[in-house]
Parts: C-alpha cells; sequence; structure tokens
C-alpha cells in the first residue's frame, strides 16, 4: 500500500480500525446518515481483512442482485484502487468477483434473489470469513440474516460480518431492534456527515443538508442524521437511549422498584429506577423480564438482586394474592393505587420528563418497549386515536408503577 489509511477513513472510525485490526471485533453494525462515510469504511476493511488473512475470502451481499454493481461492487473497486492494490486485483462483472492475484483471494457479490446460490459457493481454498450485508433493513430479517451467516461462515478460524445500513425512521423496524440487541462481539457504531472531514464532502451536499435542517428539521435528523424519528405516533420523544455507568448507577440513593405481574404470554416485569427532580429526569437502570415464572422465584431474582424488607416495591394491583406472596417472602410490596384516570396522569407524567434514560445493555426489553410504543392510528382514516394501547407495555407499565408516589404529588 503506497497511501494513509489516516486519509481514507473518517478520524470517526479510527478507534473502530483499531479493535478489528486487533481482533475484538467479530460483528461491526455501521449505521448512521447520509455522507457518514460507513460504507466506504466497510469496503476498507473487507479488503484489509483479506490482506492480513491469507486463506479468507469474502462475499458482500444487497437484497436485489441488480444493485451490486453500483453499490458494494463499485464501493470495494473503489476501496482496492485507494488502498493503491489495483495492480494486484482483477475485477470482472460476468462472473462479478475480485481476485487478489498474489494469493488468489476472492470477494464475491451476491443479491438473494436466489438464496440458493449462497448455499452451493465453492472457494478453491481456504473459507469465507468476511461477510458485508449492505443496506441490512432491506433484508427480509433477523432469520434470513441469520440463514445466511449460517449457510457463509461455515469454517475458519477468523470471521467477521459487516453490516451497514441508514436506520429506518420508525423504531419497530427490525434492523432498529437489531440494533440495539447486545451480543458478545457485536460493536455499534453511529456516525453523520458531521464526523466526516468537511474537505471529503462537495459543496452541494452540505448546501443541501442546511436547507433541508432549515425547511423540513425531521426529515434532516433522519436522512442526515441517521436518527430513528419516527413516523409521528411515537408516545414518548424524551428518551434517551445510553449507558448509565456502573459509579453512577452506584450513587442512586432513592432507587423505585416496580413489578408487573404476568405468566404467559404476558410476562413478568420489573424495573429499577432513580428520578432526579432537579433535572426531571428519569434513570432506568435495571429490569428483569420472566416467562412462567412462580411468584417464589421471582421474589427470588429480587433478593439477590440485592433487594430487602427495606426497599418499596410498588406492584400491579390486579393479583393481590401475588402482592402478599412477595411479603410473606419478606419484599416490601404494596398494590398500586389504580383508579379513573391513573394510567393517563402517570403516562402524561412520563411524556413531560425531560428526560428518560434507559440503559439498553442492562434494560433491552425496557428500551424496546419505551422506543416502539406508539399512538395507533385509526385504519380508515389514518388519524391518531386518543389513549395508550394497552399491548406490549409490560415493563412501561412497571415503571409507571415504581414512580406512583412521584406522580400522584400535587404539582409532580
Amino acid at each position: 500500500m503506497t497511501c494513509k489509511l489516516s486519509e481514507l477513513i473518517s478520524p470517526a472510525f479510527f478507534e473502530v480500525h483499531r479493535r478489528i485490526k486487533a481482533g475484538k471485533v467479530e460483528e461491526l453494525l455501521a449505521e448512521g446518515g447520509r455522507g457518514s462515510t460507513k460504507s466506504s469504511f466497510v469496503s476498507i476493511e473487507l479488503i484489509l481483512f483479506l490482506l492480513r488473512h491469507p486463506d479468507c475470502h469474502a462475499v458482500a451481499l444487497r437484497r436485489v442482485d441488480k444493485t451490486l454493481r453500483t453499490s458494494v461492487y463499485a464501493q470495494v473497486c473503489w476501496a482496492i484502487g485507494a488502498l493503491g492494490l489495483a495492480a494486484k486485483f482483477k475485477c470482472t462483472v460476468s462472473p462479478m468477483e475480485c481476485t487478489y492475484l498474489p494469493t488468489g483471494q476472492k470477494v464475491l457479490f451476491f443479491g438473494l434473489d436466489d438464496p440458493g446460490k449462497l448455499k452451493s459457493i465453492k472457494m478453491p481454498f481456504g473459507y469465507i470469513g468476511a461477510l458485508w450485508l449492505e443496506e441490512l433493513d432491506q433484508f427480509d430479517g433477523p432469520e434470513q440474516v441469520r440463514n445466511v451467516e449460517q449457510s457463509i461462515l461455515r469454517g475458519g478460524p477468523f470471521s467477521i460480518t459487516f453490516k451497514s445500513f441508514n436506520p429506518p425512521a420508525t423504531a419497530r423496524s427490525w434492523a432498529n431492534r437489531y440494533a440495539r440487541e447486545p451480543r458478545p462481539g457485536k460493536l455499534v457504531h453511529h456516525s453523520t456527515y458531521k464526523t466526516t472531514p468537511a474537505a471529503w464532502l462537495r459543496p452541494r451536499f452540505l448546501a443541501d443538508a442546511e436547507h433541508l435542517e432549515k425547511t423540513n428539521p425531521t426529515a434532516y435528523r433522519h436522512e442526515y442524521l441517521g436518527e430513528v424519528v419516527g413516523s409521528g405516533t411515537a408516545v414518548f420523544e424524551n428518551l434517551r437511549l445510553q449507558p448509565i455507568p456502573e459509579e453512577q448507577r452506584r450513587s442512586f440513593d432513592r432507587p423505585l422498584h416496580g413489578v408487573d405481574w404476568g405468566w404467559y404470554p404476558d410476562p413478568w416485569a420489573y424495573n429499577a429506577v432513580q428520578y432526579d427532580a432537579a433535572r426531571s429526569t428519569l434513570y432506568i437502570f435495571d429490569e428483569l423480564t420472566r416467562l412462567r415464572t412462580s411468584n417464589r422465584d421471582t421474589a427470588q431474582l429480587l433478593l439477590q438482586r440485592g433487594l430487602t424488607g427495606t426497599d418499596y416495591i410498588i406492584a400491579d394491583s390486579a393479583e393481590p394474592k401475588s402482592v402478599g406472596d412477595y411479603r410473606a417472602f419478606g419484599l416490601s410490596c404494596r398494590a398500586a393505587q389504580k383508579g379513573p384516570g391513573s394510567v393517563e396522569a402517570g403516562m402524561k407524567w412520563l411524556q413531560s420528563l425531560a428526560g428518560i434514560v434507559i440503559d439498553p445493555q442492562q434494560c433491552p426489553d425496557t428500551a424496546r418497549e419505551f422506543s416502539e410504543y406508539e399512538y395507533e392510528r385509526d385504519p380508515r382514516s389514518g388519524e391518531v386515536l386518543p389513549g395508550y394501547p394497552d399491548l406490549n407495555n409490560h415493563h412501561i407499565d412497571a415503571v409507571r408503577y415504581a414512580t406512583e408516589l412521584i406522580w400522584k404529588r400535587r404539582g409532580a
């Protein structure tokens, strides 16, 4: 190579590159908006991975075959040239592949129009160790992606999967859900055009971004900042999904606890929260979710969490026996004070907060519920319906119970 990587990779990706090179990343989920250079970065890392592992080959995928030539194929060809390796690669479109001449390693390109092609891939030597799924959200869902990975990455000591996409607007998109799910070896990285050196972007691009920011801020946040802005029906617009450091969690001196009873298919849900009244911010830092689990066993889970008879738990009043069971097991539990308008009052208080901070690593189910919770629309008129849907809101209810003593106070 005759170039400097720092001239090809945006500074936003320097640390990601170091972690990949050190073998600390098995799956990179590169998400972001327009001009973030995430696809350029992935194409460079794909080639560098092959150079580091001479027994490996790579596969780049798009959902539709006809999009390959102008997207991943063109991007990989760019990376080869940018790295100063054009003379060492042979790139053809029929078959569509890039071959590293010194070793015979290949980058193959496929669309999933015919998934059977992937099962019949035979390499002349070695194994496929790198996989790139571009525009992840356009694939049919996590099951299809899982099947692809199982079909392609079948052997060898080294493997890495790159998944790049612009997050869809709605939090319910399977790709957005997938991005929030923790997994060992998985790194989620978000980039935007603002993290890209301005000299790399054309003046017209910057002018278009500035114009859209002024005329349609929501569209700007989605298209250029890669934010999940919703479809206009999100109940909670004050969410902040971010880590809550262990040191901060230890400083919480007045944690509140809530439980929503369940068995199956509705789960039993528990949450621990801390309210910062000075900043009007609620921190949700712990959760438990269980199916088909007895009161004795869930109580034991809370005791193992360190809860004692001095920790106040507010639970759904629909099951007085369950509340009594918890007391018998040594937990200080009382039923929520339900009544006309109680759901609306609790929900409006949560919506009125300056921020609801949820640690998605510690509380993945809670993060999913809050971020995907939306008002319902009339199927005929499309108008937003009043009220809060009683669906997929078990942790939301647990949080509402936990904070009952706060939002029921006058002036809260």
